[in-house]
């Protein structure tokens, strides 16, 4: 099972270094949850995005996205890959709420 797990961390890191090429980010597996801790950051050093990945690499629970100024631009949740339960955006100052359940939006 380990051999399993580090061979998918192994894949996952891969995968990811491809699709965010030049973007720095740290990587840690979480033995309580068996999901994959991601911390994106921006160019300049400041926090991108946080949030995890399951084992294939699907994006699972709460992330969260920052602006280079550090201030929250979305608060998103995911369930294996798929848009879940209240995503907040926030836009020029203004909170906007966008309800997901299985992929499908509803203001």
């Amino acid at each position: 099972m380990k051999k399993l797990i580090l061979l998918l961390f192994t894949f996952l890191i891969t995968v990811v270094s491809f699709a965010q090429d030049k973007q720095k980010r740290d990587l840690k597996l979480n033995k309580e949850t068996n999901l994959i801790d991601v911390v994106y950051y921006h160019d300049d050093g400041t926090v991108s995005q946080t949030g995890s990945f399951t084992a294939d690499g699907k994006l699972h629970g709460k992330w969260l996205s920052f602006n280079t100024a550090g201030e929250k631009i979305v608060s998103a949740n995911y369930d294996n890959g798929k848009k879940v339960g209240k995503w907040i955006h926030w836009i020029e100052g203004k909170k906007k709420v966008v309800n997901y359940d299985n992929n499908v939006a509803s203001l």
